[in-house]
């Protein structure tokens, strides 16, 4: 029996990863996409059940023919997480137009290519799971978030809408809002006097990825938000 599918876009060294050793943990192929073919084919390594793939998930016409391939290859997935976003931090004043640009394909762009990418296969099967990492920046704009605050209010809209019109055909859309600072190497070196508890640990991060993607659809989450116990909110 074929194993089940998880592509998780967006794979860096902190949550990306984490999901992809999560769902493999529960006898998943894992497909992992991110921008840098180098960087996959070194995660990739780590078992033979992860396939990698190079795609700018702000192009949609290369999210089209990535995906496409991926599906050709390794068929339906059963789990889409779309991890990706960046923060370009400043005030609407200081922000250029490129940057807000970039934060916004990025972030709401991306989403929309990678879910008409995947989702009609999933609808043809009748169930399936997309995970959006979102961030507490979709709630508020803070004073230097114009950019950022305004690309996650936007994928949160996106993912909301999505969960509403594809819930009554079997697929889940969930929002998982992350309110705090990842422990991974950069951020260690950004914060290095911060206590252990000041960090979220990316491996408990996706135990919450996990858990929702296995609900009963009698009782499925859309909005979850996770932190870290100190973290103040």
């Amino acid at each position: 029996m074929t194993k089940p599918l998880c592509i998780v876009a967006g794979v860096g060294p902190g949550n990306g990863l984490a999901f992809c050793k999560r769902f493999l943990k529960e006898g998943f192929r894992v497909a992992i996409v991110a921008r840098s073919l180098e960087r996959m084919t070194e995660y990739a390594q780590m078992d033979e059940q992860v396939f990698p793939f190079a795609c700018d998930l702000s192009d949609p016409v290369a999210v089209a023919n990535t995906f496409h391939q991926i599906i050709e290859s390794l068929g339906t997935p059963e789990v889409t997480i779309y991890n990706a976003g960046s923060g370009v931090f400043g005030t609407a004043l200081e922000t250029s137009i490129e940057d807000f640009e970039s934060t916004w394909r990025l972030s709401a762009l991306g989403l929309l290519s990678v879910s008409q990418a995947v989702v009609p296969s999933m609808l043809e099967r009748g169930k399936g799971t997309l995970l959006v990492t979102g961030a507490t920046a979709s709630l508020r704009g803070g004073a230097k978030f114009a950019a950022f605050s305004s690309a996650k209010a936007a994928q949160r809209n996106l993912a909301q809408s999505m969960a509403r019109s594809l819930a009554p055909s079997g697929i889940h859309v969930a929002l998982v809002i992350i309110d705090g600072i990842i422990d991974i190497p950069r951020t260690r070196a950004m914060f290095p006097d911060k206590p252990d508890d000041f960090f979220m640990q990316p491996d408990d991060i996706a135990d919450t990825y996990y858990a929702l993607s296995q609900q009963n659809k009698s009782a499925w989450t859309f909005e979850v938000d996770i932190r870290a116990n100190t973290e103040s909110w």
